[in-house]
């Protein structure tokens, strides 16, 4: 990579770490867990955000989302169905989300309503693994019609994760996925992530992944008491 074009980037990336811990800060005082959900496209993010979003209320937690996507508000609209309040981004373009849009797209909400803040990225899995948007919990998703090797395909984003999300078990069968293969893979690229199995479609796994989101946001609130 020239000079020129390295010294622009590695400026970039500064001032998005710079805007990240500044959200950190907000969210961590306000008493929100701010989720970062990643994956390729069609990995099925917005489905299961739609059921993270209905179970986390029917438990009496207080949601919020933002979308980013390139362009269209058809996954903000699918969102707000669950009752949530959701806001989109449209990147215009732009393959990732940034520490900056996310923080504009905050304008207006008093963030001490929420318990939780998910932010479901555009749907990349090269560029988003260099921008911290200022979470606590980076979830990448794969589903299990992408392939096994996905995680050695792209380390970086794995390697970031806290939280891997196999996705879309109920087409398993059909697409042969080996399940042995792709956790190993998995594991290789990110032994320190905590995996979970599930289907938007059936249900399977979602419980396991709403109580760990219930008990990272109450280790957060009982460790700033």
């Amino acid at each position: 990579m020239p000079p020129r074009i390295l010294e622009i980037r590695q400026g970039v990336l500064d001032k998005n770490d710079r805007l990240a811990r500044e959200l950190r800060i907000r969210f961590e005082a306000a008493g929100v867990l701010a989720v970062n959900l990643v994956s390729s496209p069609g990995a099925g993010k917005t489905a299961l955000l739609e059921e993270t979003l209905r179970r986390l209320q029917a438990r009496g937690a207080r949601v919020a989302a933002i979308v980013g996507d390139l362009a269209t508000e058809n996954d903000a609209r699918r969102l707000a169905r669950s009752g949530a309040p959701v806001r989109q981004i449209e990147t215009g373009g732009l393959c990732h989300l940034e520490a900056d849009l996310v923080g504009r797209r905050l304008e207006g909400w008093n963030l001490t309503d929420y318990d939780f803040l998910f932010i479901e990225n555009v749907g990349n899995l090269v560029c988003p693994s260099d921008y911290d948007l200022g979470e606590a919990v980076r979830a990448v998703l794969l589903s299990v019609a992408e392939g096994e090797d996905k995680p050695l395909k792209y380390p970086p984003m794995f390697h970031s994760a806290d939280v891997v999300i196999l996705t879309k078990l109920d087409l398993a069968a059909a697409v042969e996925f080996d399940r042995d293969a792709a956790l190993a893979n998995v594991l290789s690229i990110a032994p320190h992530a905590t995996l979970f199995e599930t289907s938007a479609r059936t249900g399977a796994g979602i419980d396991a992944w709403i109580d760990y989101l219930v008990t990272r946001h109450h280790g957060r609130l009982t460790r700033d008491a």
